[in-house]
């Protein structure tokens, strides 16, 4: 492209109408950038993402590929204990590695407290596709998000473990689970008490990982108008205990025949298994 076509494609910043919108009014003092070792930088493993694989490989990419043209400072907050990372984690690692990068610009905003930094973590992440729920959930904690404190605290009753991501030596705890949003909603439709009966059910079963569709299995047999009066916690419980991993194979066969949801079919496996005798076999 020549200079004068180059110069023909330059449109100058301007502002639009905002007709409708209200600007905001920002509650801190404008951020500030200073120059810094990566190495003296926090990170508060509370709220912020573990460092996964995936994220080796990113923090690899980026020393590899490193070009002060695309850098990004990440966005600290001053502590007692120094600047804690907000967001940009992986620049800052990938900073710290790379041997000729010795000080990096950061942008620093003002956030007292952990939960207004957790906050601002999920304000950075909450759009972005690289982040999961796990990852978004245990952020809403430490920010003190009602609905996250929930989840915890019905797991914690029915012995339940949220993880952080998947184990990396795929072997899982009974009560394990990452399926956060298949927890959340099913506080939202049934409360935190018969959740926690859903989820403590799982647990007596001894369900390694809990998974979706085993919640909303046992959700269905518990709540379901077919199936609730033939079914308790108990019997769900003692039906899984009874058929184990056989219980999922069974599911899975029922619902390729059958051409239903898999979930759907493990309540029906179980319900099968677990119902009071005398009653229909459904």
């Amino acid at each position: 492209m020549g200079a004068a076509a180059a110069a023909s494609a330059l449109r100058g910043v301007k502002a639009i109408n905002l007709s409708g919108v209200e600007a905001g009014i920002a509650e801190t003092a404008p951020p500030v950038f200073e120059w810094v070792d990566p190495g003296a930088l926090l990170i508060d493993e509370g709220y912020q993402r573990n460092l996964s694989e995936r994220s080796i490989k990113l923090v690899r990419k980026i020393c590899a590929r490193w070009d002060w043209r695309r850098f990004k400072p990440p966005v600290c907050a001053r502590t007692e204990r120094g600047l804690e990372v907000i967001d940009g984690q992986h620049t800052a690692i990938a900073a710290c590695s790379h041997p000729m990068v010795t000080t990096i610009p950061v942008m620093v905003v003002e956030a007292a407290s952990r939960t207004e930094r957790a906050h601002s973590f999920i304000g950075h992440n909450r759009d972005r596709l690289n982040i999961t729920p796990m990852q978004m959930h245990f952020a809403a904690a430490a920010a003190g998000d009602e609905e996250a404190l929930t989840i915890d605290q019905v797991c914690a009753r029915a012995g339940v473990k949220m993880l952080r991501s998947t184990p990396g030596n795929g072997v899982w705890a009974i009560g394990d689970t990452v399926a956060v949003r298949a927890v959340g909603a099913l506080i939202n439709r049934r409360g935190a008490m018969r959740a926690r009966i859903v989820l403590e059910a799982l647990v007596k079963g001894r369900a390694r990982p809990l998974t979706a569709g085993q919640i909303k299995a046992v959700e269905t047999l518990l709540h379901d108008e077919e199936y609730r009066e033939d079914i308790d916690a108990d019997g769900v419980a003692n039906a899984m205990l009874a058929l184990g991993e056989a219980a999922e194979q069974e599911a899975a066969v029922f619902a390729a025949t059958h051409k239903t949801p898999v979930w759907k079919a493990l309540a029906i496996v179980l319900y099968r298994k677990g119902k009071r005798r005398g009653r229909r076999a459904g």
